[in-house]
């Protein structure tokens, strides 16, 4: 009887509370994700400050540890031994993409803490200008150039929507692979640095807007409650930001007290707690954590030295992870065909264009010089992961083939490894001015003078 009531009772007790605990990763897994990630990093740091001797900085090596370990060379000459390092599983990548995401949040993320927004009230007209040319004009080509070239590819969807989202490829600016440059190049605190921050922000912003409208195009059509939802969700960011953001923010960092252990872990659970709720109204991850960024860094509480360990870990290992992972993406393979080869080498000179044309015209427009203006094209071209991503959104909803995907993903790098050279180039003809100096000196905590940048 005793049994039976036990066996009753057992009975009634929700299937979830009787569910075994969930498995952890078994040893082989877990010694393919630590070799994966561990090949990954020392690759990224070893090329990276190989880039830094050729005068470029190490973001153009971590990248290229990606596209080295992928199909595109280990892939294709070792097979066997790439698919054991680099397991085709979904679930096995999706481990090692993880540990990118978190680093592309957190840089995101320390970017926006790092915003002059001060600087940026003061000249919010130079960067729209700069944001809506450099919007307006890339989109135009892109949409005009995406009728002929659905033709030559033989693109798998509809050439209205293909067009559309080569368009929206081609507008978008990528904050992680900016913010990474600038802080490479010690350009971070320079006025240029700060407006092609603002500039890009608000591209993104609008790249995810009309990526989620074409998405919903190639899925169901274009409805007004796919534009209105995407717009609402964007406003209602903004102001819960600054309604409940801001005074939150204050006072965890007011509970953190000194402690730069406390502030660190604070930061990093709003920066990924704000990407999480941007995610879940349908917005990028990233939008998120840039946001959440902003409200820190604009937060008296807030002083960069205690989040400097967390810089520290970001730019150090979890940014060269992101950036090797991405370039595992890449197949440069797809090139040998001449119509892929040529079609990317016309897309990236419209990209190119249309962008720096775009900066360009901005810039002038509110009156900056010819090399500040030249500056603020070089980094507003750097498209890199955030295209990436575009890319392989594409690539899942059917809009792209495979050689489509390709010639975008080839741009995305293109563009982000052209950045560096030019922007050091000119600003090395760009006066620094006091305000510079001192924006440099409060983040820094040290009265050292700047020192243009070499790489």
């Amino acid at each position: 009887m005793a049994d039976h009531g036990m066996t009753e009772a057992a009975t009634t007790v929700p299937g979830h509370l009787l569910a075994a605990p969930i498995e952890p990763v078994a040893g082989h897994p877990m010694l393919l994700f630590l070799l994966t990630v561990g090949v990954l990093l020392t690759l990224a740091i070893a090329l990276g400050r190989l880039t830094v001797r050729f005068g470029m900085p190490p973001i153009v090596g971590e990248l290229s540890a990606g596209v080295l370990l992928g199909p595109s060379l280990f892939g294709w000459l070792a097979p066997g031994a790439a698919g054991w390092l680099l397991p085709r599983q979904p679930e096995q990548m999706h481990l090692v993409d993880a540990v990118g995401q978190v680093g592309v949040l957190l840089l995101v993320g320390l970017t926006g803490m790092e915003t002059d927004l001060r600087m940026i009230r003061r000249r919010r007209n130079t960067a729209l200008r700069v944001s809506l040319a450099g919007l307006l004009i890339p989109l135009g080509l892109g949409i005009a150039l995406g009728y002929p070239l659905a033709r030559l590819l033989d693109a798998g969807s509809d050439t209205h929507v293909f067009a559309l989202f080569l368009g929206v490829a081609m507008c978008v600016s990528a904050i992680p692979v900016i913010a990474k440059t600038l802080m490479d190049m010690r350009l971070m605190h320079r006025d240029i640095g700060q407006l092609t921050l603002a500039a890009g922000m608000i591209d993104d912003a609008f790249g995810w807007l009309m990526l989620s409208v074409i998405s919903a195009m190639a899925v169901g059509g274009l409805t007004a409650g796919t534009v209105g939802h995407a717009v609402g969700a964007l406003v209602l960011v903004l102001i819960l930001a600054v309604v409940v953001g801001r005074p939150l923010v204050r006072r965890i960092l007011r509970w953190c007290g000194d402690s730069a252990e406390q502030t660190v872990a604070a930061v990093g659970a709003m920066l990924l707690l704000s990407a999480a709720g941007t995610h879940a109204l349908g917005l990028e991850p990233v939008f998120g954590a840039f946001v959440c960024g902003m409200v820190i860094g604009s937060s008296r509480e807030w002083s960069p030295s205690k989040t400097a360990p967390l810089r520290t870990v970001v730019l150090g290992v979890l940014a060269p992870v992101f950036f090797a992972t991405a370039g595992l993406r890449i197949d440069l393979r797809a090139l040998a065909k001449p119509s892929v080869l040529a079609a990317a080498l016309l897309v990236l000179g419209v990209a190119v264009l249309g962008k720096f044309t775009g900066a360009y015209v901005g810039a002038r427009l509110s009156r900056l010089g010819r090399w500040e203006a030249l500056a603020l094209g070089a980094g507003m071209n750097a498209r890199g992961v955030i295209e990436v991503i575009v890319a392989m959104v594409g690539l899942r909803l059917g809009i792209l083939t495979t050689a489509s995907y390709t010639i975008i993903v080839l741009v995305a790098v293109a563009t982000s490894v052209m950045a560096p050279p030019i922007l050091g180039f000119a600003m090395k003809r760009v006066d620094s001015t006091q305000e510079e100096e001192l924006r440099l000196r409060a983040w820094s905590g040290t009265p050292e003078r700047t020192e243009e940048p070499t790489h």
